[in-house]
């Protein structure tokens, strides 16, 4: 049987916070009974988005990721909430509007925080999936049509072409340790769990200081060539990719001009500065 799957491509997201508006225009003061009670204006959007800014200097990366109900096919949140939740047979989750009241005991039951409580009703609430608009025939949830960057796609798919696609497109569930099997997929999500080293080369010619471009970069962890790279235009490398707190690194740099070493040991994604090769003695050269 096809159910659905949210697909968000983290690369694509720009904060706008149009999907956050449009979950929150949808459902503030609006009674869908037998998918959701009215969310209250005070009360915390049930999508929200992470930021995570890595690096240092000039090499600054932004990321933004947004989360909601990732509709698991073995939620905790069942598991705690009984009756009061159910699992649709397109893979979507509902929390009763009646059933639920009172249930604050189901918020603290997700691992993802994704459900939120409306203090006035006395209510756990999530994202539907916009459940309530797909069985008006609607082909997408808001989220996606309201996104300018075309951060969410949703899919119906059975759960073995779902499986193929996110193997072929390398999508991923958040914390996939849990065993929750989430219906949220992520595309590009090595941008939020993973580090870089970065830095700069750089020459001495003249009186100048100039960047180098076209020099040789390589990652060591011990004697071992973690990967390898070539300095941009503007003197610039990067190394992505990196597990968080993953030890020691030495970065070796080579160009016509000399070589240059740094060392550091990873935690975040870190600016290792300016790397200056040493430039031959012009003089001498012409001499």
């Amino acid at each position: 049987m096809k159910k659905w799957n949210l697909i968000v491509r983290v690369g694509r997201c720009e904060n706008c916070q149009n999907c956050v508006i449009a979950s929150r225009d949808e459902h503030v003061g609006n009674d869908f009974p037998g998918y959701a009670a009215p969310a209250t204006i005070g009360a915390e959007s049930p999508i929200r988005i992470l930021r995570r800014v890595q690096g240092g200097s000039h090499m600054i990366e932004t990321t933004y990721l947004p989360v909601m109900c990732n509709h698991c096919d073995d939620a905790p949140c069942m598991k705690v909430g009984g009756s009061a939740i159910r699992k649709r047979a397109d893979g979507i989750v509902i929390i009763d509007p009646d059933k639920a009241r009172g249930r604050k005991d189901i918020v603290k039951a997700c691992p993802y925080k994704a459900i939120v409580w409306n203090d006035e009703l006395q209510l756990p609430q999530i994202w539907i999936f916009d459940a309530h608009l797909l069985d008006q025939g609607w082909r997408h949830p808001r989220c996606q049509q309201s996104c300018p960057t075309e951060v969410f796609e949703a899919v119906q798919l059975d759960d073995e072409s779902m499986s193929e696609r996110a193997q072929s497109e390398g999508l991923r569930v958040l914390r996939p340790n849990l065993g929750t099997k989430p219906r949220v997929w992520y595309s590009g999500l090595e941008l939020w769990d993973t580090c870089f080293i970065g830095g700069s080369v750089s020459a001495r010619v003249g009186d100048v200081v100039e960047c180098v471009p076209g020099a040789k970069a390589a990652l060591y962890a011990g004697d071992r060539i973690v990967a390898e790279t070539v300095s941009d235009v503007f003197g610039d490398f990067r190394f992505s990719g990196l597990e968080k707190n993953s030890g020691v690194y030495r970065v070796e740099v080579r160009h016509a001009y000399g070589e240059a070493s740094r060392q550091c040991e990873l935690g975040e994604s870190v600016h290792l500065g300016e790397l200056v090769v040493a430039a031959p003695d012009l003089a001498s050269v012409c001499s």
